[in-house]
């Protein structure tokens, strides 16, 4: 079981983070070497923040909607949003808490930034928050609350969302992005050397966006789609807005890479802010 940290002290700063989520319900499979790395990484994020959150506010790639929005329920469901996995995959269980007074606190936030924005009462989790936080926080004893990204996926609404909720940080309050740093299915699993290639050089391209001075990043960012091979790594950009959000959460602080892998050929990434 992953290490917890130490009961919260006052006034912490929590981090940003870009965990990547895996494929489906991947890190509970029989599937040797794969992912072994990366359960590794997710396992060991508790024991490197700088005390115990007292929630959680987590974007994944698996949630878009007009506005953004927000779970509110005192006690989200699952959504085994993924298809033709093992049976035993569907019945994984993450009891945590929800947290209505985050949920609109978010919103008030939100609304301060002139954003428009809902509560969804009824909504739970999708596995792009429970699978990677069943290794990450497994004692699902941290209210986590979801929010969703904006249908038209533009990458500067998301840096400026992810802005808006930036001083919940302050309040103890650790900001989670999760989803793929290439994401190309099609692809993913195929043994083409070229698109192996592609991936290697938007990862290159992507961590030296990340790890630069804020305001580069920010506007590298932005632009992700002027990077190379990234329509090739990202047909569509929900698993990387993610990472986009995170950075506008993230402020002034640096943002360094945390995680590198070679999954299937394609290079894959994590990333921490602060």
């Amino acid at each position: 079981m992953a290490q917890q940290p130490a009961t919260a002290a006052p006034h912490s700063i929590q981090p940003v983070m870009f965990l990547p989520h895996g494929g489906g319900p991947c890190f509970f499979m029989d599937w040797p070497d794969t992912w072994d790395h990366m359960a590794a990484h997710l396992r060991g994020i508790a024991a490197t923040l700088p005390c115990r959150p007292d929630g959680i506010v987590v974007v994944s790639g698996h949630w878009e909607t007009g506005v953004p929005t927000v779970t509110s329920s005192p006690h989200p469901s699952l959504i085994y949003d993924y298809h033709g996995f093992p049976a035993h995959t569907y019945e994984l269980r993450y009891p945590v808490p929800g947290s209505p007074t985050l949920a609109a606190q978010m919103c008030h936030l939100l609304d301060k930034a002139g954003i428009p924005n809902a509560q969804d009462p009824t909504r739970g989790l999708d596995h792009g928050v429970f699978i990677p936080f069943l290794l990450a926080f497994p004692q699902a004893d941290i209210p986590v609350v979801e929010l969703s990204l904006q249908r038209d996926l533009l990458a500067g609404m998301e840096l400026r969302i992810g802005a808006s909720l930036q001083p919940l940080r302050a309040q103890n309050v650790l900001i989670v992005g999760t989803g793929m740093t290439y994401h190309n299915l099609h692809h993913f699993m195929g043994s083409n050397p070229q698109f192996n290639t592609v991936s290697h050089d938007f990862d290159t391209w992507l961590t030296h966006a990340v790890e630069a001075q804020p305001d580069i990043r920010n506007e590298a960012l932005t632009h992700w789609t002027q990077a190379p091979g990234a329509h090739i790594c990202h047909p569509r950009p929900e698993h990387l807005l993610p990472l986009v959000f995170a950075a506008g959460a993230a402020g002034q602080d640096r943002g360094v890479r945390d995680y590198s892998d070679t999954i299937m050929g394609k290079a894959l990434s994590g990333f921490r802010f602060g």
